[in-house]
């Protein structure tokens, strides 16, 4: 995970069994922060793809290619990372495990294990319907059961190891700042007709679910490197943002999306020149971020 530059990589290639559900990597050094990165999983289980519609290269499309290596180097600077490592196709860390559509699977869900949501109608439930592009993941229904599998079995170990990570935290420094590190397509970054849209997007579910000077310094640090920066729109913090942000009991959440024009060829998924300047810049700005302190920051 600390590697300066990822592999290029086969578009589909996969080990020859299934992996943890996550990698955590312990920061060298104790800080207030915690990086997620829920979405840059890569393995997709050899079930998934019988059942699948799509090809290798498809179903990556809701991948946030590689955002594990552009932040690899937290840890040596005091951000402890988590990284999931199972496609958000075959399952999503970063939504409630009660996000789950009916209408996929054949047979009924207990009722009180369901949850209506915009997410869930857009097809993007923790139980994935389509990719980013819109294209139906499976050929059939799926069995309740396999639903409550992957749940068992991946999202509640990631969860449990995040949880377990932000008390430590907060035990250590009287408070805990979870920064959950994504990507967004070009096309979804709000530019219009001859606009390139932002850089980065900074969710903090509209104020509520970290202090402003978080949001703040993230800003101003992004904006001074020369990056457009957005608050909130389009991506104003999914799950984990608004689950864990809780700035009254000192637990802070910021998403950061970053656009993948800089850094990624998003047709094919391989890494673009733009992925080493952007890396070293990132790592500027963790470097900032562990060395605040956010004890008299957030006061």
């Amino acid at each position: 995970m600390g590697l300066m530059t990822p592999p290029k990589p086969h578009l589909f290639a996969q080990p020859d069994s299934d992996p943890v559900p996550f990698v955590l990597t312990k920061a060298a050094r104790s800080t207030a922060l915690v990086f997620a990165s829920p979405h840059s999983g890569r393995h997709y289980p050899a079930a998934l793809m019988q059942a699948s519609r799509l090809d290798g290269l498809a179903i990556r499309q809701s991948e946030d290619g590689y955002v594990d290596h552009l932040i690899a180097g937290g840890p040596a600077q005091g951000a402890s990372l988590i990284a999931a490592t199972y496609g958000r196709a075959y399952l999503d860390v970063n939504r409630s495990p009660l996000e789950l559509d009916p209408d996929m699977f054949d047979g009924d869900l207990p009722p009180d294990q369901v949850r209506a949501s915009p997410r869930v109608s857009a097809g993007l439930g923790v139980i994935a319907k389509v990719v980013a592009e819109g294209q139906e993941i499976y050929r059939q229904r799926l069995v309740p059961s396999d639903a409550q599998a992957r749940i068992n079995n991946i999202h509640q170990p990631y969860h449990a190891a995040l949880r377990d990570l932000l008390a430590q935290t907060q035990r250590d420094h009287g408070l805990a700042i979870l920064i959950d590190w994504h990507s967004m397509p070009s096309a979804a970054s709000g530019g219009g007709w001859g606009r390139a849209g932002s850089d980065f997007v900074l969710g903090d579910r509209h104020g509520t679910a970290c202090g402003s000077g978080l949001t703040r310094l993230v800003d101003e640090s992004l904006t001074r490197m020369g990056y457009q920066v957005a608050r909130n729109s389009p991506y104003a913090g999914g799950y984990s943002t608004e689950h864990y942000g809780r700035p009254s009991q000192a637990i802070h959440a910021l998403q950061i999306e970053i656009n993948r024009r800089l850094y990624l060829n998003e047709e094919d998924l391989t890494l673009s020149q733009g992925f080493a300047s952007l890396k070293r810049n990132l790592d500027r700005l963790i470097g900032f971020l562990t060395a605040t302190p956010w004890a008299e920051r957030l006061a």
